[in-house]
């Protein structure tokens, strides 16, 4: 047990602090502190010593320098139990602190303020306090070290329980909580200034070491099986994405809705005029985009109304009765994700208790790293934001698009971005009609679009995530009437490639951009 007699209290977030700070006074602790919390306590007629009062020093640069001071770091790292540093302190006039009660300038809040300028970044790296957190930690020992308001009462609880001591399980407990709790706030600064002044170092650009911290904001129903389980975490420091997502009605989201949703929001957004997507098993199986938000749903369901059943709906637009109503009676989702919805609309979903409504305004695509887990470790890859350059287009056969052609190309080429490699779109118009996913070759992606599209494959456009590596997915296409296709190119086969649409009379359009997507 640790007997607290000298606790140093110095707090930018003082919630719960007076209430805290009365208690160790009812135990007669001696209460240290600086600037704006020595004044709450004063003016609350509590008795405490300014820190440069009691260090014979003054605060200096502007507040950078208040306890970075031997009377202070001695008195918190001294082992009682060591003589010579006993006599040490003695020799110097150094007294014991028993308690340190110190939470962080707010640089995470700081840094995400809209405009922030760089120099009020910089000025809430706080050093004195992680300095002092470190001290008393690493002496968890004999000093009571306490960074989280939410630890107060299990300390004044223990406080209650033994006259005024502490145990080592609980100095040991709050000293675990402050390393977790530095290395979080020094990964918010490294990661801010990272960002801010992109140093070309790494793998083009990448980290060298990735130092990541999430904060669980949810548990989940289950994993991707129910014998899973689930969490949804937030990235510290991090305040934009799927994170902000407001659920309006419904049951409990699952690992599997959480993935769905993010894919289908990512690619919802990659349009501007009202559109729709519908997400089944995290692959697109219908999108649109038409001068209403009801128009592009409605398309979008029409492209595999099956694989829809079950699915999940993403819009880029306040969702409006009519939209709502075309929703409704197009059978059994699961989620349905937009900017907003009117009033007369949730009205509406009301009775389909089953049925999630989730809200999230963030339409922006967010520049972030894309990780994934491999056994033993981790991938990272930039964000895959890459945009067609019009002007960079290469027509390379005999056939020239249509202008309608070419728009229909382009729309596909969006959707073929979100969807599973083998990839293949076709669509009429900015409409999809037909969606190969996920499948080992090529050809038998061209042949599932075809089969899912029926009769509308007819004159309809073809979008390839990559090139085709033979020319048999060519004349697949061609039988099913397809008229024009988008591709990267760079196939050692391109020749062969280009004299089969010559042949077949399809306009081809290369990219040089692929869009693998694993």
């Amino acid at each position: 047990m640790v007997k607290i007699r000298r606790a140093l209290i110095s707090v930018s977030d003082k919630t719960g602090i007076l209430d805290f700070a009365k208690e160790l006074t009812r135990f007669g602790v001696e209460i240290l502190s600086t600037g704006g919390t020595a004044k709450i306590l004063r003016d609350n007629n509590l008795p405490v010593k300014e820190v440069s009062e009691y260090t014979g020093f003054p605060e200096m640069l502007d507040g950078r320098v208040k306890t970075l001071h031997p009377k202070i770091h001695g008195g918190l790292l001294a082992l009682r139990d060591k003589p010579e540093h006993m006599r040490s302190l003695k020799e110097h006039d150094i007294g014991l602190i028993d308690m340190v009660v110190v939470n962080l300038y707010p640089f995470e809040k700081t840094s995400q303020k809209p405009g922030v300028k760089i120099e009020e970044v910089i000025e809430n790296i706080d050093i004195g306090g992680p300095s002092m957190l470190r001290s008393a930690a690493k002496n968890h020992k004999f000093v009571a070290v306490i960074c989280n308001p939410a630890s107060y009462n299990s300390v004044v609880e223990e406080l209650e329980k033994n006259n005024g001591s502490l145990s080592e399980d609980l100095m040991r407990e709050l000293a675990i909580d402050v390393f977790n709790h530095t290395s979080r706030y020094d990964n918010a600064i490294y990661g801010y200034l990272r960002n801010y002044f992109k140093p070309q170092s790494g793998s083009r650009g990448l980290p060298r070491e990735l130092n990541l911290f999430f904060e669980k904001i949810q548990d989940l129903r289950y994993g991707e099986n129910p014998h899973q389980k689930a969490a949804f975490y937030k990235e510290k420091g991090k305040d934009k994405g799927l994170i902000n997502l407001k659920q309006l009605q419904g049951k409990e989201l699952s690992f599997n809705n959480i993935l769905d949703l993010n894919s289908a929001w990512e690619l919802a957004r990659e349009f501007n005029g009202p559109a729709a997507v519908i997400v089944k098993h995290n692959n697109p199986c219908g999108a649109a985009e038409d001068k209403t938000l009801e128009k592009a749903f409605l398309a979008a369901h029409k492209c595999d109304p099956l694989s829809a059943f079950g699915g999940i709906v993403a819009l880029n637009r306040r969702v409006d009765l009519k939209a709502g109503k075309a929703i409704a009676k197009s059978g059994f989702l699961e989620c349905v994700i937009a900017p907003g919805f009117d009033k007369a609309v949730l009205d509406l979903f009301k009775n389909k208790k089953n049925l999630r409504l989730l809200e999230l305004n963030d339409t922006a695509p967010i520049d972030e790293p894309e990780l994934k887990r491999v056994s033993g470790g981790l991938l990272a890859q930039d964000k895959n934001l890459q945009t067609l350059d019009l002007s960079s287009l290469k027509i390379i056969s005999k056939k020239k698009p249509t202008k309608k052609e070419l728009e229909s190309l382009i729309f596909g080429w969006k959707v073929a971005k979100h969807v599973k490699s083998n990839a293949i779109v076709l669509t009429q118009g900015t409409k999809t009609v037909g969606i190969g996913a996920g499948q080992m070759s090529r050809v038998d992606s061209v042949k599932i679009a075809r089969f899912k599209s029926g009769k509308l494959s007819r004159n309809s456009s073809l979008s390839s995530d990559a090139f085709f590596p033979k020319a048999d997915a060519i004349i697949e296409a061609a039988k099913a009437g397809v008229k024009a296709i988008i591709q990267p190119g760079g196939s050692i086969s391109d020749d062969e490639i280009i004299k089969a649409c010559d042949k077949h009379k399809i306009a081809m359009v290369f990219t040089g951009i692929r869009h693998f997507k694993h």
